[in-house]
């Protein structure tokens, strides 16, 4: 017996050549030719198919969501600056409508401030990694961030809405001004 003789026979590819196991993943009709035991046909062994470029959406969708992500981050952060001192954002709101009023619920205005402020954050963060992923696709993507941006708001409009409502006085004041 020789040596060849011995060995057992090759199971999973592993004493296959590169050449027959990409032949064996490949092609199906090729592993049954080679475990026959009859060499395929150089032709009938299939290349491997060139990989196809990633698509791309429409350039005009590409920038117009980059520029809405932009836009999008730097009123995040400047909206976070201000709710992060939330008796200050509250009394330059009453100064825009045209009310004298001095917000005293700090702590209230502090805490329901700072969970806006986180609350803006993650929305802002969860929406550009959504259109991230629908860029990579290929897919149009120019209103993932405009959706993002009303579910964030109305979120966080409601943590300012509660924070503004823990202040009795400052509240009467506001709807004084509308009432007249």
């Amino acid at each position: 017996m020789s040596g060849d003789d011995a060995r057992p026979r090759p199971q999973y590819g592993e004493y296959a050549s590169p050449e027959e196991q990409r032949a064996r993943i490949q092609r199906p009709e090729v592993t049954e030719a080679l475990e026959a035991g009859v060499a395929p046909a150089p032709e009938s062994v299939a290349e491997a198919a060139p990989v196809a470029p990633r698509a791309r959406g429409p350039l005009a969708d590409r920038v117009a969501t980059l520029v809405l992500l932009v836009y999008g981050l730097i009123s995040v952060i400047s909206t976070i600056t201000q709710l992060l001192d939330f008796p200050g954002y509250a009394e330059r709101a009453a100064q825009i409508l045209g009310v004298d009023a001095t917000y005293t619920a700090l702590s209230t205005g502090y805490v329901w401030g700072a969970v806006a402020s986180v609350v803006y954050a993650i929305g802002y963060l969860l929406t550009a990694a959504l259109t991230w992923r629908r860029l990579r696709r290929g897919r149009i993507a120019f209103w993932v961030p405009l959706v993002g941006f009303v579910a964030t708001t109305l979120v966080a409009g409601v943590c300012i809405t509660i924070a503004l409502t823990a202040d009795p006085a400052f509240l009467s004041a506001l709807t004084g001004a509308f009432a007249n």
